[in-house]
């Protein structure tokens, strides 16, 4: 583990986190694990109960890919924790990145290939068969099975991820963030996949390829829109907030910190954002007539540190005059 930074001392790649991140981190490796418990059990549950429903077909997939965020999420939280190393000057946050990445493409490639399968389906007017089960002796249609499943799974990652969403803002985490944004999202899916087969028994045979078709346009977007995030953060794009939204507001905080510093007439940044820490390179204009020292630099870069555990590494580069290619 890596040491908390001390005044005039170097800091690259944190290891340790501060006491309520590293609680926060802690819960988060819990719920993880919870999730991939119980994923598995709805897709078990949803695989027996589908039968030919191309909506349960898509639900199921859905489940399946679900398990990609959390493993992705617990393998890039142990690779960060990582020291620096010779290799790795900048420490190992970008396998957060990397499994950001990795989980988004997922998404997206089986999201074409359901939207593709479903569409063939309802060209080729394909009529799903949905007969009875025997259940304790008794015949009952198999369209009440599926209702129950997809009931069970729509429970637990709504509940899910709204435990994640806050601890992905503490922790500056989008592998959880995606997670919890998709979990607390999954009702709509399983309510589409109960419209679908309601809509079976009623013989509305088309409904269940729609709703199959919706239930795919849905991964796709949120395929499309993770690796949007994340290869724009791999490829160095200006830090944002972990929802991808906006700037991230530690950017101009940075720089009005570095103005409020004496010798310091003007100060513009960028950040890039490594995984759960930023990397901080600040070109500040010094006042006329002030040269500036190792002790001017080593306190600026500390009062930069200071404002957020994020900001780990940070360069300060005195210069004549901001290039013109920084703007706020």
């Amino acid at each position: 583990e890596g040491a908390v930074s001390t005044p005039g001392a170097l800091s690259f790649g944190r290891t340790r986190l501060p006491d309520e991140q590293g609680t926060a981190l802690r819960r988060a490796i819990r719920l993880e694990w919870v999730t991939l418990g119980y994923m598995a059990t709805c897709i078990v549950v949803v695989f027996f109960a589908m039968g030919s429903s191309q909506a349960m077909k898509a639900a199921w997939v859905e489940d399946m890919l679900a398990l990609i965020p959390p493993v992705a999420f617990l393998f890039a939280q142990r690779r960060a924790r990582r020291p620096v190393d010779a290799e790795h000057p900048y420490g190992h946050h970008r396998a957060v990145g990397g499994g950001h990445l990795a989980a988004a493409v997922a998404l997206l490639g089986m999201g074409v290939y359901l939207i593709v399968d479903s569409a063939m389906g309802l060209l080729h007017g394909e009529h799903p068969p949905v007969g009875t089960v025997d259940l304790f002796g008794h015949a009952v249609w198999a369209g009440w099975v599926m209702i129950a499943a997809m009931a069970y799974t729509a429970i637990g990652p709504v509940v899910l991820g709204r435990m994640k969403l806050p601890l992905a803002d503490t922790l500056h985490d989008r592998v959880l963030y995606n997670d919890a944004d998709m979990q607390k999202a999954d009702w709509r899916t399983a309510t589409g996949t109960i419209v679908g087969v309601l809509g079976i028994g009623v013989g509305l045979w088309w409904a269940d390829a729609v709703v199959a078709i919706a239930i795919s346009m849905s991964i796709i977007r949120d395929g499309w829109t993770n690796v949007r995030h994340a290869s724009g953060a791999l490829m160095d794009a200006q830090a944002r907030t972990v929802d991808g939204t906006r700037r991230h507001p530690l950017t101009e905080q940075v720089d009005e910190a570095l103005e409020e510093i004496g010798w310091v007439h003007s100060s513009r940044s960028r950040v890039r954002d490594m995984g759960h820490v930023f990397h901080v390179e600040s070109f500040v204009v010094p006042h006329a007539g002030h040269i500036a020292d190792i002790d001017d630099l080593e306190h600026a870069a500390q009062v930069a540190r200071d404002l957020d555990w994020k900001v780990d590494d940070v360069v300060i580069v005195p210069v004549r005059q901001i290039p013109e290619t920084f703007t706020r």
